[in-house]
Formats: structure tokens, C-alpha cells, sequence
């Protein structure tokens, strides 16, 4: 049924029974709605939303309280996908508590069913306290734009015998750690592919090859939405943003011209008590 909402341990099986997993970013009650109802079977509330909502420069700049606000909007209009919402940069970096306490927040106020944050063996020990905890986690490898800068920019990762070797074992970590899935970023296809058999756990991947458990996007490069720059791995299933600016420039003349509203556009009243106000 439709309806039925996805959980965690489906997630999980979806890796052994070799049903392909997806996943699409949602930040407001509108797109979850769509996304929802399109059968998707994870909704992220990404903190891409800095930049493709927010108009930030980066990711880093989302507070927890527009993650929230923007978490609360989604879990309202989402019935049956996995919502999973990015925990923002400052908010797990400090402390095992202060991520707990964060985690909490995102899953008691915003109605989450699972936290994501980004880090590989670093991160292992704060994903066990967090799964300790009560909160499902999904992990995010390579490309991790949080702290891209220390990445040297939006790179590849894992182009290098060594690279790869730390990549596999930092997946292996967070799987053993408690993650139930792992994202992994801008990795080549042969390393994200001997990743997904190295670990129990499915892969999510985004610029990472088909070989992965499943895949994710954000919703506004899928759609053509984010004009300023478009990743090599996205695939534009729509240019949305051309048939919105077209029909604002509709809506535009008409009003100009007098051609909008029409009567049909307008409300009337009783003849009689029109008549009324007239002298």
C-alpha cells in the first residue's frame, strides 16, 4: 500500500533483496507533498537548503533552527517515505552530548525518523552514541561538503589507492558504528562499488556510480531549478525554472495590457444591491 510508511529496517533489507533504494531532498510542504506521493522512499531535508533555499554560499551557514523550521514543514505533508534530516555544521562537531542533544531536537521537534551527518571514523564514536541513543543515523563519505574547504574544494574523492583504502575503511566504521545507511559523494564508480560490498549496510550514492544500494539528488538541480552551477552528476529531468520564468512574463503583460483579470477571474454582487450605492 501506498500509505504504508517506510522504516529503517526496510531500508536495510532493500541491500540483500537487491531493490534499488531512492531518495530525493525536500525542504517545505509543497515538494514533500510531490515527492511523497511520487513513492520516493526517502525524503532528505538536506542542508543544501542553505543554498538552494537560503541563497547561502555554502552549507555551513544553516542554523538548527532553519533546519527545524524547514524538518517541521516537510514531516507535515510526508506520510509514507523516511525523512532524514542533515544535522547542520556546529551541530555534532563538539560533543557527543551536544550531538545527542541536537539529534533530539531534530526528532522530537521536527518529527525526523533519522539524523544524517557527515565524517567517516572520526565521527564512529558520536554515531555509536547517537544509535545508543535511540536515533537512527545515516553516514555521509567523500565529498562532504561541510568541510569541503578542507577537502581542497568540490573534488572527487578517493582517486588514489590510499584514498580509497581510508574511504572503505571509514564506511566500514560507521556501518559498525550502527549506521543504517551510508551516502556516499563525488567518489569513482569502482571505489564506491568495492564500498557497497564491503559493508552490510546499503550506500546511497550521489555522483558515486550505479553500482550503489540506491541514489539521491537534490530536487532543485534534478528540476533545473538551481541555476547557479549544475554538478557533473546530476541529470536534469526537467528545466522547471524556463516554464516558470515564461509564465511570469505571461502573467507580466497580461496585467499590463488589461487582459487580466477577466470577469470570469472576478467576483460579482445582487444587481438590487449594486443599485444601493448607486445616485
Amino acid at each position: 500500500m501506498a500509505d504504508v510508511k517506510v522504516t529503517v529496517p526496510e531500508i536495510q533489507a532493500r541491500k540483500q533483496g537487491g531493490e534499488k533504494i531512492t531518495v530525493l531532498t525536500a525542504y517545505d510542504y509543497p515538494w514533500a507533498l510531490l515527492v511523497d506521493r511520487a513513492g520516493i522512499d526517502m525524503v532528505l531535508v538536506g542542508d543544501s537548503l542553505g543554498m538552494v533555499v537560503l541563497g547561502y554560499p555554502d552549507t555551513v551557514s544553516v542554523s538548527m533552527d532553519e533546519m527545524v523550521h524547514h524538518l517541521k514543514a516537510v514531516s507535515r505533508a510526508v506520510v509514507r517515505a523516511l525523512v532524514v534530516v542533515d544535522m547542520p555544521f556546529g551541530s555534532y562537531n563538539v560533543s557527543v552530548e551536544k550531538a545527542i542533544e541536537n539529534a533530539n531536537r531534530l526528532m522530537k521537534e521536527g518529527r525526523a525518523d533519522a539524523v544524517k551527518l557527515e565524517g567517516g571514523c572520526p565521527m564512529a564514536e558520536t554515531v555509536a552514541a547517537l544509535v545508543r541513543a535511540g536515533i537512527p543515523v545515516q553516514g555521509h563519505i567523500g565529498l562532504t561538503p561541510q568541510t569541503a574547504s578542507a577537502l581542497g574544494g568540490f573534488k572527487v574523492q578517493g582517486q588514489s589507492a590510499e584514498a580509497a583504502r581510508s574511504l572503505i575503511a571509514d564506511a566500514r566504521a560507521l556501518a559498525a558504528a550502527g549506521c543504517f545507511s551510508i551516502v556516499l559523494e563525488a567518489i569513482p564508480a569502482p571505489i564506491a562499488r568495492l564500498i557497497t560490498e564491503a559493508v552490510a549496510v546499503p550506500t546511497i550514492g550521489i555522483g558515486a556510480g550505479g553500482d550503489c544500494d540506491g541514489q539521491v539528488l537534490v530536487i532543485h538541480d534534478m528540476l533545473g531549478l538551481f541555476d547557479r552551477f549544475t554538478p557533473k552528476f546530476v541529470k536534469q529531468y526537467a528545466r522547471i525554472s524556463e516554464t516558470v520564468a515564461e509564465a511570469i512574463e505571461a502573467y507580466k503583460r497580461d496585467v499590463q495590457a488589461g487582459c487580466f483579470p477577466e470577469a470570469c477571474h472576478s467576483f460579482s454582487m445582487k444587481s438590487d444591491e449594486l443599485d444601493k450605492l448607486l445616485p
